[in-house]
């Protein structure tokens, strides 16, 4: 199974779902794209197998993912403080891939309705959630 993790900004919440990710299912690959160096750099220090970084690394391997995650801003162009471009937000979408999606409500999206759990919390659902595709 090869698990795609896409972030922006710093990459925190990335890194996280990486090291969660290793350490739950050790023998995945995770691919880790990063909408900008930093992102990535922080994944690939996280124990990612794969990185890297830019709209046509998110096109790609949205093409060979199983499992894509990160947070839903990555499914809303100009999301992220507009790093997440158009072309990204649809390569995302559009994959056959099964999405876990991490709501944060920020960058001028609401989520209605979701509980207001921590981001380790999250990331923990968002693990226990991609070890039922296994």
């Amino acid at each position: 199974m090869m698990i795609l993790v896409i972030d922006a900004q710093g990459g925190g919440l990335g890194r996280q779902l990486v090291t969660a990710i290793k350490q739950a299912i050790p023998d995945v690959s995770v691919t880790a794209v990063g909408t900008n160096s930093a992102a990535t750099s922080a994944m690939l220090k996280a124990g990612a197998d794969h990185a890297a970084t830019g709209e046509n690394a998110v096109c790609v391997g949205c093409r060979k993912a199983d499992v894509i995650v990160g947070p839903i801003g990555i499914m809303i162009a100009d999301a992220l403080f507009g790093e997440v471009t158009p072309k990204m937000a649809v390569a995302i979408a559009q994959s056959p891939a099964k999405r876990v999606l991490i709501p944060f409500s920020h960058c001028d999206n609401v989520i209605v309705g979701v509980s207001d759990l921590s981001m380790g919390e999250m990331v923990e659902k968002a693990v226990r959630e991609i070890q039922k595709c296994k």
